[in-house]
């Protein structure tokens, strides 16, 4: 019997491991932090005190003032949030149909690039049935949203109604490939907007300067090594959100529910470290550099030349190949059994048969269809890396005979 392969870990941009001391945080709050946080007696502040530090570690990471932290399940809560904020009322449920002619100009106008992540795409789709107009903004090849585009779209958006919010992440999940927020952000303040910031995959691996102008900054703690389930959405004073659920006072009435103090603990410690984090990260340029050329030579040994996703300024971790004539989703199956844990897409869309949104905007579904993902951590080293290329070389030889759509 085939021992069973040590696993290499190449999907640090679907979720980060947790690291020892956020677990050793959370495992002591439990010993004092299982009161209700929103209960005034000694307990119960015992409990809120985690919920502060948290909010006070996450201010401080992202620049923006603990006042204007909000505590969130996550990156996807705090994008539904940031969208919502700008176009509705209480419980603005996605999906309900538009209310008359007049209802787009009504509701304002809202930009964002057909590249965001799933949760902005969805938030999106569900604000335009309500008659928010909704102009999106497609990408260059390369993976970057041209400020020409966007400037056109706010433009083109403004002919029927007031543009009151661009929504652009600042790294790409997927191609790793950085954004111009600060572009943006003076494209949009200029004509009377805000400008909501998805910096889930840049807080932690890239500096501030990342997400520098925006209004409103969307973070996730299980990218930064913390534990899931719990996110932030940070914003500029004076900006008044809107709940989108109803319930108690939590979170300042905008997140009602029970807040989960030993999440909040975790989250408070991966903050904190998440801010010398960056430098880490870019230590990883020349190991994603030396990984996507030494998967170009083995691919082209089993006779395939593999294609990079994402051209320019990219993220220091991440490198996205599509290998012609095979299908990402079954390379990801094939390099699981060999130990190397990789993605052909979003894990927020694994199990959907379609090719990669972003990439398929990018550059086609043909290409989109055949991708991989790679995306390195802080404990990746030279050795698994080696280690995974000579997987992939395995892979690819058994594959070769057995191209996509075979």
């Amino acid at each position: 019997m085939r021992p069973v392969a040590r696993v290499i870990y190449l999907d640090w941009n679907a979720t980060t491991p947790p690291h020892p001391e956020v677990l050793s945080a959370m495992q002591a709050a439990a010993e004092v932090a299982w009161a209700n946080p929103a209960s005034v007696h000694g307990p119960g502040r015992r409990a809120r005190a985690f919920i502060e530090q948290a909010r006070e570690a996450v201010a401080r990471l992202t620049g923006f003032d603990a006042r204007d932290v909000t505590l969130t399940s996550g990156g996807t809560e705090a994008n539904n949030l940031a969208l919502w904020h700008a176009f509705g009322g209480e419980a603005a449920g996605a999906g309900a149909p538009a209310q008359g002619a007049g209802a787009a100009r009504e509701a304002g106008a809202l930009v964002v690039s057909r590249i965001e992540h799933p949760s902005v795409i969805r938030a999106a789709e569900g604000l335009a049935a309500r008659g928010v107009r909704v102009a999106w903004v497609e990408p260059e090849p390369s993976g970057r949203v041209a400020p020409e585009a966007l400037a056109a779209a706010m433009d083109r958006a403004a002919e029927g109604a007031t543009v009151r919010l661009v929504s652009l992440q600042a790294v790409n999940h997927e191609t790793g490939v950085l954004q111009p927020v600060a572009e943006a952000a003076a494209l949009a303040h200029a004509r009377g907007a805000r400008l909501h910031v998805d910096a889930v995959q840049a807080v932690g691996r890239l500096s501030p300067e990342a997400w520098v102008g925006a209004d409103l900054v969307s973070v996730a703690a299980h990218k930064i090594r913390g534990p899931k389930g719990i996110g932030a959405l940070a914003v500029r004073p004076g900006i008044r959100l809107r709940p989108i659920l109803v319930g108690g006072a939590q979170e300042r009435g905008l997140r009602p529910g029970t807040q989960d103090a030993l999440a909040a603990a975790g989250f408070a410690v991966a903050a904190r470290r998440a801010r010398d984090a960056p430098a880490r990260y870019a230590a990883l340029a020349p190991l994603r550099d030396r990984l996507e050329a030494e998967l170009t030579r083995v691919g082209r040994q089993a006779g395939v030349t593999p294609l990079r996703n994402g051209e320019g300024a990219r993220a220091p971790h991440i490198t996205n190949l599509s290998w012609p004539g095979w299908r990402g989703d079954e390379l990801c199956a094939a390099l699981d059994l060999e130990g190397v844990a990789v993605s052909s897409g979003s894990a927020c869309s694994a199990g959907t048969a379609e090719p990669s949104p972003v990439l398929t905007a990018m550059l086609g579904p043909e290409r989109a269809a055949s991708a991989v993902r790679f995306s390195l951590g802080e404990e990746t080293t030279e050795d698994d890396l080696a280690e995974a290329v000579r997987r992939v070389a395995r892979v690819l030889s058994r594959l070769r005979s057995f191209p996509a759509g075979s």
